[in-house]
């Protein structure tokens, strides 16, 4: 590792950290060892890469063990700690986004003051992270360059090739990432479908041609690797959710995550096919139609009904689809449960479906959010209530992770978007599969790959830093 040279001054060692030319690094900041809050650098020729640069909630600031009763040491929306790359953010020639979640996107309008690199992102990315600044008022100056899906763009010493795939937004991308010393293959989030309502259908050609390239590395969505087998189309969630809603007397809640802009098309196709009439509740689901309506994502034969006239209709008429799946306190959902929502009164036998997962760490908010429904005698449908499909995810089975490393081939694995447990089996999966080499580590661990392979734990110290939202 010719570009880490060590030298002892006292008892302290210091490392040159700077990645030479025969160097590839990959140095996680957010994201790995968690789901959520992704921050990914890439190192090579003294030069740094940004992939994502998202949030996360309600989680601890610092290892469960340092936080008491008393001084639990949370925050509401949190971001990964930059101060390594902030600290020599002359060496960051650029910031890519690979789509619009939060979790990918949410920290870069209160962190690039900090980094002051140029933003490369998909059109949708970019509205939505416009919209960020317009609200905030901060980054006015943040230079946003926008990349078809598919498209090419030389990041200083970094090529990048854009590859779309699919997942539960508008244009997800995974990345390829060419450098003079290798590849690396970045997925970002994904799965394989079908028959997606928005976007095109999964494209296995694209990925075996990857394997003719010799990729170094695969980093790798490890999301639900615990899960055999395959992840259901969106196709399948919009015909469980008609089945559920066609035949319901009284009105119908729905919540899921406001970015999925396929589920809001299903579920306005739902409402045309059942006699009813679709409005939105929560600041996020609304921005979310906006950008989907701006980029021409919106199908213009979906109608949908002003939200303050939604409380005037018969019960039979009504489909409302809310933010708050998380249990979230502030969110459309919980004022509904409270009966503190100003456009709607749910009342007894009123339907409310969960179309989403149940976030590891939200378990508490979200059952305390159930038991205020059902005190009202208003009926609650979750995913594990029934065999219908009314959630599926966006992210790879077992099937889809391992028909991915067989395609393309890569001469090592990095797990990463899992905990240890979900990143473990992500990496028995692609030695299962074929991969010669799998890494593993957690955020602040310096993964090398090339030109020799290994993981540098504890690299660099990660942590959380608490943003404003």
């Amino acid at each position: 590792m010719p570009a880490i040279k060590g030298a002892i001054l006292g008892k302290a060692v210091v490392f040159d950290t700077q990645p030479g030319i025969k160097d590839l690094w990959f140095l996680p900041l957010g994201g790995c060892g968690e789901i959520g809050m992704n921050l990914n650098l890439y190192g090579h020729a003294g030069q740094w890469l940004m992939v994502d640069c998202g949030v996360t909630f309600y989680n601890p600031l610092q290892p469960t063990n340092l936080a008491t009763s008393d001084n639990p040491l949370t925050a509401e929306v949190q971001a990964a700690d930059p101060s390594f790359i902030s600290q020599q953010r002359e060496r960051l020639c650029a910031i890519v986004i690979t789509h619009a979640h939060e979790d990918h996107i949410g920290a870069l309008v209160y962190l690039w003051p900090r980094l002051q690199a140029p933003v490369y992102c998909t059109p949708f990315a970019a509205e939505i992270l416009r919209r960020k600044i317009a609200r905030s008022g901060l980054s006015t100056d943040m230079p946003i360059i926008e990349i078809p899906p598919g498209g090419t763009c030389q990041c200083g010493p970094f090529l990048i090739n854009w590859l779309s795939i699919t997942h539960s937004i508008p244009e997800p991308q995974a990345l390829l990432i060419t450098t003079e010393a290798g590849t690396v293959f970045h997925t970002a989030d994904w799965k394989m479908d079908a028959a997606p309502i928005l976007g095109r259908a999964f494209k296995p050609q694209v990925f075996k041609r990857l394997a003719k390239l010799g990729v170094t590395a695969m980093v790798c969505d490890s999301t639900n690797a615990l899960k055999s087998g395959f992840s259901l189309s969106e196709t399948a969630c919009y015909q469980a959710l008609l089945e559920v809603i066609k035949p319901a007397k009284q009105r119908v809640v729905v919540s899921g995550f406001s970015s999925n802009i396929g589920r809001l098309i299903s579920l306005g196709r739902v409402a045309q096919q059942s006699g009813r009439y679709l409005a939105l509740f929560g600041r996020a689901m609304e921005n979310m139609l906006g950008a989907a309506r701006q980029c021409g994502f919106w199908p213009e034969d979906i109608p949908l009904i002003e939200a303050g006239h939604i409380g005037f209709l018969p019960a039979e008429e009504v489909l409302v689809v809310a933010t708050g799946s998380q249990g979230e306190p502030r969110a459309a959902l919980t004022k509904l449960a409270e009966d503190r929502h100003p456009q709607l009164l749910l009342e007894e036998n009123d339907l409310v479906i969960f179309s989403a997962i149940m976030i590891p760490g939200n378990e508490m908010l979200i059952s305390r959010l159930i038991d205020k429904f059902k005190a009202k005698k208003v009926q609650v449908l979750q995913p594990a209530d029934t065999l219908l499909p009314i959630h599926v995810s966006g992210h790879p089975n077992q099937g889809e992770l391992d028909l991915l490393y067989r395609y393309v081939k890569p001469a090592i694995a990095v797990p990463v978007h899992g905990e240890a447990p979900h990143m473990r089996a992500n990496a028995e999966v692609a030695r299962q599969a074929g991969v010669p080499q799998q890494l593993l580590g957690q955020n602040g661990d310096l993964f090398i790959l090339a030109p020799q392979a290994r993981c540098w734990q504890n690299f660099v110290k990660a942590g959380r830093i608490a943003i404003e939202n």
